[in-house]
Formats: structure tokens, C-alpha cells, sequence
């Protein structure tokens, strides 16, 4: 197949969604499901209050709310990115005790309109913590490193971030 076409969406089990429903520029959802995660052996974020923002090929992305997170748990790192939809991102460091895991974490502080929930919101990589879990099913990172997808039995794909997907 050529990294160009549109792949055919995996079939639906009952209470799944499809990867390839979800709208561009992405949607935002208040989901209302229990997120955990944790590094360095302990929960350092827990919330029943995620936004996952829903973008065309992409598993979602988590949003947490910042005080879902350990007082201490997250640092300012450098550098920026930006988001075509969301506006200018920041990073962060995330900690617990003598773990750190760099630039993991990203938030937009000033959103773009439409998308206005997401400030004081936290979005980080599934597969750079020891684990992050959603109504108690463990996450799988979206394939790729630039990516922050989580992907769970509620998702079909396929998944942007793997070879040849580049330009889905």
C-alpha cells in the first residue's frame, strides 16, 4: 500500500470506535473515565476528569487536569512546539523521588480558540512512564516517537506512527 492511500479501517467489536471516525482539525471529549499513571513505582497523576482530544488516524490523547499530578511531579523543560489546531505547546519534566523522565509532558498555556478546555491540562507520552492505565486497562503507546496516543481495546486503527504511515 502506498504511504499515501488511506488504509482500510480495522473492524469494529461491540463498544469500540474507530480511529478513522474521528474528525480533522480533532475533537475534544470529556470522557469522564478513571486515568492513572505512574512512574518511579508510584501513581503520580490520577483523575476521573481527562479530556482526550480525537484527531483522524490518531489514538486519543489524554489531557489531565494539572492538579491531578503530585505537587512536585511535574518541572518547566525547554523547548516548544507547535500545533496547527491547539497553538504554541511547552514541556515539561516528569518526577517521582529520584525518577525523572525528560520532556515527556506538554501543555498548551494559552489554547487556541476552539479548543480552550485544554489550558491547565497535561499531555504526556504513554510509553515513557512505567505505566498509565484507563478505567483500569493498561495503555499502549501510539507507534512512532513523535506521537502521544493511547491506545485500548475501546480503539480500532490502524494507528499513525508506524512505518508508511507518514503521510495518512
Amino acid at each position: 500500500m502506498s504511504s499515501a492511500t488511506r488504509p482500510q479501517p480495522d473492524p469494529l467489536r461491540p463498544g469500540q470506535e474507530s480511529v478513522w471516525d474521528y474528525p480533522r482539525p480533532p475533537a475534544l471529549d470529556a470522557s469522564g473515565e478513571h486515568v492513572e499513571v505512574f512512574l518511579g513505582g508510584r501513581i503520580i497523576a490520577a483523575t476521573d476528569d481527562p479530556i482526550r482530544v480525537l484527531e483522524t488516524s490518531h489514538p486519543p490523547t489524554y489531557y489531565l487536569p494539572r492538579a491531578a499530578f503530585l505537587d512536585g511531579s511535574l518541572r518547566p523543560a525547554t523547548g516548544s512546539s507547535f500545533c496547527e489546531f491547539k497553538g504554541d505547546a511547552s514541556y515539561l519534566d516528569v518526577l517521582a523521588g529520584d525518577t525523572v523522565a525528560p520532556r515527556i509532558a506538554w501543555f498548551y498555556p494559552q489554547p487556541s480558540p476552539g479548543y480552550e478546555s485544554l489550558a491547565d491540562h497535561i499531555a504526556l507520552y504513554p510509553g515513557r512512564v512505567d505505566r498509565c492505565t484507563v478505567d483500569g486497562e493498561l495503555v499502549r503507546p501510539q507507534p512512532g516517537e513523535f506521537y502521544g496516543g493511547w491506545i485500548t481495546d475501546r480503539i480500532a486503527g490502524p494507528f499513525k506512527g508506524s512505518t508508511g504511515t507518514r503521510f495518512w
